[in-house]
């Protein structure tokens, strides 16, 4: 059974599709792209398809991942652009590795995120992300099937900056320009219980009062492993990248590729 890890997409208007919907638009693809999938036992197989902490619905994200499993071994990067062709525009595969290393979802410790507050002035951003940056602890509300939860906000980011409109990612065009905007750029360590950017745009609110006056445009830019040392958020499928890299070739790959070239006719 060969493993295959993606990365994909959600662009645009695409990023009020649910994961529910995602799983059904990326079965249907499958099929179309005639993938050779292995099912799980039972009396309902399912194809084996395992995805790692998906972003919330309402947000973009350029960094979603999921692994498949198949019967018969494919090109990883045929079986991208396969993919890629089957979806609509906005799910987009994007990259593609073989597996052959363990534990992807472990590898997912912290996200960076961007912001886009439209109504908002950069500077009145500016101080409230200094606010929040220097309280010790930023207590948040959130509704759960429970009840309400109280919890920490602030120990959970790592990085949280107001940029300049230069910087920014991308341009939404449904959302409004003619107005002031202000961006922020969050990293922000996947901690229970997670920590969400609409939790940090609760804790600007509790400690500043900024208050957007339409729903920000939140997208994740990257995920992956946390380095310490520098503050980024590293490519989580480097590893399995790098284990290619290094993988000896199979005997008829090197005996083919070793052998002496049979001169011609004289």
């Amino acid at each position: 059974m060969q493993r295959i890890r993606l990365r994909y997409t959600k662009r645009g208007r695409l990023r009020f599709t649910s994961h529910r919907d995602f799983q059904r638009a990326f079965e249907r693809a499958l099929r179309r792209a005639e993938v050779p999938m292995a099912y799980s036992a039972g009396f309902t197989p399912h194809p084996k398809v395992s995805y790692a902490n998906a972003a919330p619905t309402g947000t973009g994200s350029e960094a979603e991942y999921l692994e498949i499993a198949l019967t018969d071994a494919r090109d990883p990067d045929t079986l991208r652009v396969l993919l890629d062709e089957s979806l609509p525009p906005g799910l987009d595969v994007v990259d593609a590795v073989e597996a052959r290393t363990s534990g992807l979802a472990d590898r997912l410790t912290a996200s960076v995120w961007e912001l886009r507050l439209d109504g908002v002035d950069p500077a009145d951003a500016a101080r409230a992300v200094k606010a929040f940056t220097e309280a010790g602890t930023v207590e948040v509300q959130r509704t759960t099937k429970n009840g309400v939860r109280t919890f920490d906000a602030r120990a959970a980011v790592a990085e949280l900056e107001c940029l300049a409109s230069a910087e920014t990612h991308s341009s939404l065009p449904d959302r409004p320009t003619d107005q002031p905007c202000a961006i922020l750029r969050l990293v922000v360590r996947h901690v229970t219980p997670a920590v969400r950017p609409d939790d940090v745009l609760s804790g600007l609110r509790a400690v500043a009062d900024l208050a957007p006056p339409v729903p920000a445009a939140v997208t994740r830019l990257a995920q992956g492993p946390f380095d310490e040392e520098t503050g980024t958020v590293t490519d989580p499928l480097a590893p399995d990248r790098e284990a290619a890299a290094t993988a000896p070739q199979p005997a008829a790959a090197t005996a083919a590729a070793t052998a002496p070239v049979p001169e011609g006719p004289a």
